[in-house]
């Protein structure tokens, strides 16, 4: 099942500089899996050494914030868009 994943600027010399890829995954875990089964390392870059996402990171599945949906076990259909974005901080 395609999932469409939007990549921030900051990842994309990751992704060879895509800004957004077509994922088959059913969850945001498996998601991060797949990610990082088509470009090793990302994960790293997504996640602490727990399996976590990172505190600076927010995800979005068609616009809704997992933290108030169901984490990284949030479900993913066929056509679901989830945005990967940075948090942004200053003063």
């Amino acid at each position: 099942m395609p999932v469409q994943v939007l990549i921030p600027t900051p990842l994309q010399k990751f992704t060879n500089d895509e800004a957004s890829v077509s994922l088959d995954a059913s969850s945001v875990d498996s998601l991060i899996d797949a990610l990082d089964g088509r470009y090793p390392g990302l994960k790293g870059r997504l996640c602490d050494e727990a399996g976590k996402l990172r505190r600076f990171l927010n995800v979005y599945v068609n616009s809704e914030d997992i933290r108030f949906l169901e984490n990284q076990t949030t479900s993913l259909k066929d056509g679901d868009e989830v945005s990967i974005v940075p948090a942004v901080a200053g003063g």
